[in-house]
């Protein structure tokens, strides 16, 4: 099981949560008011530190191909992860996206899933130009599809893990009393955890939340 944590800000955060387990570590490179966002040369910085102990995943919520390009060249993720609004970017962007990118970055897309089964025909047309799919709830505070910390119908996510080919994420609410459920009935090929793995500090924003992050890898690999 591939477990994937959101959102490090800095070094210490990421080691230490390697040390702990995690296989993914998630970066949100950015300037727009997004929850943990840092600098474009904070998240190179992580990335080279990380180096392959694990992989390197960072977001973005534009729909300006270039945009999405300048983040990724300079942060050089082993994953961009595509999560603007649903429909900013359709898949034929993707698709044009894919050879301005560095070689051998994958794309992740985001699919969000609520209660209706269009969520099962966008993650069936996406596969065809992604790489692997993250499956995630939305909220209207937040711009772009996930850290919204609500859980969605597990039950289209798991139509969705039997219906396509390449590896899905599951997203969304999810939490060490809630991820091993979330893997019974969902089937994914890997968890993703962001608000329920997170600290708040004092005047505002938050840091990782290590214990929380050993309580999610302790119930997601069992």
């Amino acid at each position: 099981m591939i477990i994937q944590i959101y959102t490090m800000q800095s070094v210490e955060e990421a080691q230490a949560a390697i040390d702990l387990g995690v296989n993914h570590i998630g970066l949100t490179p950015a300037e727009q008011g997004l929850p943990g966002e840092i600098s474009y040369q904070k998240a190179r910085e992580i990335c080279e530190s990380v180096g392959s102990r694990a992989t390197k995943v960072a977001l973005s919520v534009d729909d300006n191909l270039d945009e999405i390009v300048r983040m990724a060249q300079a942060v050089q993720p082993d994953i961009l992860h595509l999560c603007a609004l649903f429909g900013a970017v359709p898949s034929a962007k993707v698709r044009e996206l894919r050879p301005m990118l560095p070689a051998g970055m994958r794309i992740m897309q985001a699919i969000p899933v609520g209660t209706s089964r269009v969520a099962v025909d966008h993650a069936l047309e996406y596969q065809e130009v992604a790489d692997l799919l993250i499956l995630d709830s939305v909220t209207p505070d937040i711009n772009g599809i996930g850290a919204s910390g609500a859980t969605h119908d597990w039950n289209i996510s798991r139509e969705i893990v039997e219906k396509t080919r390449i590896p899905v994420i599951l997203a969304g609410g999810l939490k060490p009393d809630n991820v091993a459920e979330a893997i019974r009935v969902v089937q994914p090929w890997g968890v993703d955890s962001l608000s329920h793995t997170n600290k708040a500090l004092p005047g505002g924003g938050f840091c990782k939340d290590m214990a929380q992050i050993e309580a999610f890898v302790e119930a997601a690999r069992a």
